[in-house]
């Protein structure tokens, strides 16, 4: 590498970025809140998938089979979707496939959403939609934690 590259990669530090400054200090402790509060909305939404939406399809709950019934999916179209629902709660408590699986979700949530539209008359249409909202923002601020799976898999693939 030349000097004159070398010198041009290399970034001065400001006073706002010096370690120990106020500013420093300032956007830590957000950050470090921002994650905090994106684990706890990601154990929430984790909690409602697996507990709320996953678990009556699983179980088959009255209300869940007549609501499949009345789409004409039945039994198997029931227990597949629960079985969606729980594999994206349980992949919003994976750091590295939080992102994925929220962003399932998010495409799960858009078809609930035409599902409540067409068949049942928009009665609880707008349930998708508000989930979609923290949903896009898990997938969004956790997109960086896929690229290590990624790489593992690649490199997998190049030793086969």
């Amino acid at each position: 590498m030349s000097e004159t590259t070398a010198s041009a990669t290399r970034v001065a530090p400001t006073a706002s970025s010096a370690p120990g400054s106020a500013v420093a200090a300032k956007g830590t402790a957000r950050s470090r809140r921002a994650r905090i509060s994106l684990g706890a909305l990601q154990i929430v939404l984790a909690l409602f998938y697996g507990f709320a939406s996953a678990l009556p399809k699983l179980i088959a709950h009255p209300s869940a089979v007549e609501s499949f019934d009345t789409l004409g999916w039945g039994s198997a179209g029931m227990y597949t979707i629960g079985a969606l629902e729980l594999a994206g709660a349980i992949g919003l408590l994976i750091p590295a496939l939080a992102s994925v699986a929220a962003a399932s979700l998010g495409a799960l949530m858009v078809g609930a959403f035409i599902t409540q539209i067409t068949a049942f008359d928009g009665q609880y249409a707008a349930t998708p939609l508000i989930l979609i909202v923290p949903l896009a923002l898990i997938a969004w601020a956790r997109r960086q934690d896929v690229a290590g799976p990624a790489r593992w898999v690649r490199s997998g693939r190049r030793a086969a």
